[in-house]
């Protein structure tokens, strides 16, 4: 088998901006795996916030065995990151090819169908996020960004400008106990559903007993299964990227354990191409929570898009992955 790594940039619609700051670009791997004239692949975007750059993710990628390699002895060979999920997503890819079954049908799941996705609108000064609700309030889902201590003038503008969107709202581990607190009595009335992250990973005990007039979803504070015995009493809900889980195969897994464990389900991504939505829409579905957004905030993509419509977000065609 043959593993090859090549750095992509996907310009972006417009300036992205969240609490740890603003990007222009989506700066991603691609890996492609070539085995009997047979060519899987898949895309992860590593991300600063975990340790990773574009080169150290890549020589992780290189350092593997070009010899035997399968799903199951990656998990051993690489931690759970955005190094595996390339990895994983291009052996799940190249075996479809191989079989000629989608990997759907390979994990054993149902026929993937669309599911309404979030769209995310960048964080701004109060005015712009009205502008960016009002140009976006057709859909169903916006979900904001936010992690300031002067976010409540951003919701409220958002709410005006969108009046008749669900909301969700992304910390980014960016705010206080103080500042949640602050702001809890208010979101119900602003009809918000959920808010991601309120505090900063590692550092939400405070969160058991806090009053939750809407569910928390944990994100930075998940990764894998192994990270859910901590997140009880904290969180309603696990925000399963597989860029953190490492991949489709544990992504699948740890759903199903978090299901078990009484979570609720969200699938979000890192701003990537449709390649690196493609497999988490396997995961999305029946979610809670969709928010693949990732190519809507792109100004370029693959050859072969994911379908974004009034469903919501499709099944990748072939011709893209799986």
């Amino acid at each position: 088998m043959q593993i090859t790594v090549t750095s992509e940039t996907f310009r972006l619609a417009q300036v992205f901006t969240i609490s740890r700051g603003s990007r222009s670009t989506a700066e991603v791997l691609t890996v492609t795996l070539e085995q009997d004239g047979v060519r899987g692949w898949g895309e992860c975007v590593p991300y600063a916030r975990y340790g990773e750059t574009l080169d150290s993710v890549a020589d992780q990628i290189r350092a593997l065995p070009e010899g035997t390699l399968t799903r199951a002895s990656l998990q051993g060979l690489l931690p759970a990151g955005a190094a595996r999920n390339a990895v994983d997503c291009a052996l799940w890819d190249l075996q479809a090819k191989q079989e000629g079954k989608p990997v759907w049908q390979l994990a054993g799941l149902e026929a993937p169908k669309p599911e309404i996705t979030a769209y995310t609108l960048s964080l701004d000064t109060p005015e712009a996020m009205r502008a960016q609700a009002a140009q976006n309030s057709h859909r169903p889902l916006l979900k904001i960004k936010l992690g300031t201590p002067d976010d409540m003038p951003r919701l409220e503008a958002v709410r005006s400008g969108a009046p008749r969107a669900d909301i969700i709202l992304d910390a980014n581990e960016g705010w206080s106990v103080e500042v949640y607190a602050d702001l809890a009595p208010h979101l119900v009335r602003l009809g918000v559903k959920m808010v991601e992250q309120p505090l900063p990973a590692g550092d939400d005990e405070a969160l058991i007993g806090l009053d939750r007039p809407v569910p928390l979803c944990a994100d930075e504070a998940v990764h894998d299964r192994a990270s859910l015995p901590a997140l009880k009493g904290k969180y309603d809900m696990i925000n399963i990227k597989l860029d953190k889980t490492g991949g489709l195969t544990e992504a699948l897994a740890l759903r199903d354990e978090a299901r078990a464990m009484g979570f609720d389900i969200m699938v979000g991504c890192m701003v990537g191409s449709s390649l690196a939505m493609a497999p988490a829409v396997l995961v999305a579905q029946g979610a809670a929570v969709t928010d693949l957004d990732g190519p809507l905030l792109l100004a370029e993509d693959r050859d072969t898009p994911l379908c974004f419509d009034t469903s919501g977000v499709h099944p990748a065609a072939p011709a893209l992955w799986g």
